[in-house]
């Protein structure tokens, strides 16, 4: 209220309007009330009642000689209120903008640190209670990738909605959802595992990730990462599903790990295929779409769309170029395990 009274006595005497420098003073004001906790309801209020109490007792109303000149009073008076009571509410609104993108700032900077472990354990542990998640717990994270090339950004309309549904059905604490680089993401621990089926079920437009559950900052970090890795290997694998579980696909980096030896396997069973009419591409396609429709015929032709006599022409000429028979049980694992690592290496595509 700092200056409202004696500005009021002084317009009821010259009826002029507010000043630059009154409306920029009743910002201030408004951003030091709304950075005090005062909420704009409460400081509107304040102001109309020291308007009302002070309006007999103005000069101007005093010295009003007729009901004329109290109209003219009573105007300016009204007038300067509005106006004063508008620079209050920027005021206001500006701080709370202001306070809205330092918590944004502050929430992005936390979960950089807690995805990347960029911060010391310790810390993020403290800062993660603000965000109501305890980090002592195992936890599991949900990666959801957008269809198309519609990246989920801090403004997209799902990731409102999956916050909205999620906090209403089972609170805010325990749960931290979000953006990044493009994608959303969901920390959940895992007694709330029917929170995290629900963000998946809500994400489901896209493809989603599921880690395996993990203790600790650290944890959350190593669960991250598997669940990018899974997204990767189901895009450079080609695999249909919309949700991928980290633990079903384990067997993927155990192949990589040793990635010498992976492109000696695919050069060696599979490097005679470049010589086949059409490339190796065809052929390796065959070999994993083989495998997948179970080693039957009908259905592997089927989603080759191919004749059940054209599929046989090509496993034959895979058996006479490679020396491996996909019928041949042992021969098949191999011919398998190399196509499954050519689709890793992008095989042959890029050169080996």
């Amino acid at each position: 209220m700092a200056g409202f009274p004696e500005t009021l006595a002084e317009i009821s005497r010259s009826c002029r309007t507010l000043t630059r420098a009154e409306r920029e003073s009743r910002r201030v004001l408004g951003e030091h009330a709304a950075d005090s906790g005062f909420g704009l309801r409460e400081l509107t209020a304040v102001h109309l009642a020291e308007a009302r109490r002070a309006w007999p007792h103005l000069p101007g109303v005093a010295a009003a000689r007729d009901a004329g000149e109290l109209r003219q009073v009573g105007g300016a008076v009204l007038a300067a209120l509005e106006t004063g009571i508008a620079a209050l509410a920027e005021g206001h609104a500006r701080a709370q903008r202001h306070a809205v993108r330092r918590a944004e700032a502050a929430r992005r900077t936390f979960i950089d640190d807690l995805l990347y472990g960029r911060s010391d354990p310790g810390r993020i542990a403290e800062q993660a209670e603000g965000f109501g998640l305890r980090l002592a717990d195992r936890h599991v994270v949900a990666v959801a990738a957008p269809p198309a090339d519609e990246p989920y950004h801090e403004t997209h309309p799902l990731l409102h909605r999956v916050e909205r549904e999620l906090a209403g059905r089972f609170g805010d604490h325990d749960l931290l959802v979000a953006s990044k680089d493009g994608r959303l993401v969901c920390v959940a621990p895992t007694e709330q595992r029917p929170a995290l089926d629900a963000f998946v079920k809500l994400a489901a437009a896209g493809r989603v990730a599921v880690s395996r559950p993990h203790s600790g900052a650290a944890g959350v970090v190593r669960s991250y990462e598997e669940a990018l890795s899974a997204l990767d290997l189901a895009d450079r694998l080609g695999l249909t599903a919309s949700v991928l579980n980290s633990a079903d696909l384990l067997v993927f980096p155990v192949l990589m790990r040793d990635r010498a030896a992976m492109s000696d396997l695919v050069r060696t069973v599979l490097g005679p295929l470049v010589h086949a009419r059409g490339g190796a591409q065809p052929l390796v396609e065959t070999i994993s779409v083989y495998a997948a429709a179970g080693y039957v015929n009908a259905e592997a032709a089927r989603r080759l769309d191919l004749s059940v006599r054209a599929l046989s022409y090509r496993l034959e000429r895979i058996a006479s170029l490679t020396g491996f028979d996909p019928d041949d049980a042992l021969q098949r694992y191999t011919l398998e395990t190399a196509a499954l690592g050519a689709r890793l290496l992008d095989w042959p595509t890029r050169t080996l």
